[in-house]
């Protein structure tokens, strides 16, 4: 196996053919990772959730970290890590134009409204759906790909 790195048109690529990865956080000097679904648009990763620790810590702290692969073999995958910042969209007329275009990129995706939008419990007690639209500004993308060789 041959491992690669992958221009930034390619790891682009990727985030336009997937929709789930994992999107890392951190408070004080504790890091936090959790599963996402998102939409990849221009300069944006767009997503959805209820409100929690990730969204409170990415309130606190805006700086994220995005990683998505695409894996067909142990000796064929692809990996793409991205460094950038939270942005709310909140529900305000300012907002609105952003909101209305993140929702329908998300709803070109079956099932998008999940995990985020279902019942959860956390500690035995239900949270409240409290829906939050929110895109990630990309400031840095880069990747890296095995090839069977």
């Amino acid at each position: 196996m041959v491992i690669q790195d992958m221009t930034r048109e390619m790891s682009t690529e990727v985030l336009k053919g997937t929709h789930l990865g994992r999107i890392a956080c951190a408070q004080d000097a504790q890091p936090y990772i959790v599963p996402f679904f998102f939409a990849y648009h221009d300069r944006f990763i767009y997503s959805f959730a209820t409100a929690g620790t990730r969204v409170e810590w990415m309130r606190a702290n805006p700086l994220v970290c995005v990683e998505v692969e695409k894996i067909a073999g142990r000796h064929e995958w692809q990996t793409v890590v991205i460094f950038g910042q939270y942005q709310e969209l909140p529900e305000t007329p300012e907002f609105h134009e952003e909101r209305v275009f993140a929702h329908d990129l998300l709803a070109r995706t079956e099932m998008w409204w999940e995990p985020g939008y279902v019942k959860t419990l956390h500690r035995g007690i239900e949270r409240p759906l409290q829906h939050i639209f929110f895109r990630i500004l990309i400031d840095q993308i880069s990747g890296h790909q095995g090839i069977a060789g």
